[in-house]
């Protein structure tokens, strides 16, 4: 489904030596599968999740979803692909302020065109599920990091995206509310609607993956046991 072939990326560090946190990425994501990301902090978890999510481009390598080229591909096709096909959980939500949580939830809706009256029922059902159902009409500074996360995870997977990018995403979570976003990936990942990649220092969530990923010194390897 998502595949990458010698992903690059290079940052220029302040004092103007050149650092290359990908070293050639090679990956594959398969419909249905739930794999984790680990690495030690610093080691471009993060940079690879936005690479492979068309936020940043490589500096090199090729990366396709199905049969659809990416690389190189315009910022206008990779938006509409972006908001039709996938979904990212951010460690840092990126709530809309002025919007309220149902409002920034259905934003995701506004922006494939989706039927708003389906789009506010699985809303609803996904609120519900969350514990955030009276949460709904508070503005994300009212909001404690919790809850800002798990309507960040609303507005993820409000259009059933066939790919879900999260970072960290049960970092600001109690055990409980975490356990729910869990089981709500786990759910997509085995019912085929999703292939869930993530990111983590979790040693938990590692494990709840069917397959878990080292990165170190650029590339990925496969987890030791």
């Amino acid at each position: 489904m998502l595949r990458a072939t010698g992903l690059r990326k290079t940052f220029r560090a302040p004092d103007g030596r050149a650092i290359e946190v990908l070293r050639g990425v090679d990956f594959q994501l398969e419909p249905g599968e739930y794999v984790a990301v680990v690495g030690r902090s610093g080691s471009g978890k993060s940079t690879l999740l936005n690479v492979l999510g068309c936020l940043d481009r490589p500096d090199g390598g090729a990366l396709w979803f199905r049969d659809l080229a990416l690389t190189g591909a315009r910022r206008r096709m990779l938006a509409a692909f972006r908001g039709r096909y996938l979904g990212f959980v951010f460690q840092a939500f990126h709530l809309i302020p002025e919007l309220t949580a149902w409002e920034n939830v259905l934003l995701a809706a506004r922006y494939v065109g989706r039927d708003p009256a389906a789009a506010a029922r699985a809303a609803g059902e996904l609120f519900e599920r969350l514990g955030i159902a009276d949460r709904r009409d508070h503005y994300p500074p009212a909001l404690s990091g919790g809850e800002q996360q798990r309507v960040a995870f609303c507005r993820a997977v409000l259009n059933d995206p066939a790919v879900i990018l999260a970072d960290e995403p049960t970092g600001n979570l109690d055990e409980e509310n975490a356990r729910v976003i869990l089981d709500e990936l786990r759910a997509r990942a085995r019912s085929g609607r999703a292939a869930v990649l993530l990111v983590t220092h979790s040693a938990e969530l590692a494990r709840a993956a069917g397959r878990v990923l080292h990165l170190a010194d650029g590339r990925l390897v496969p987890a030791s046991p």
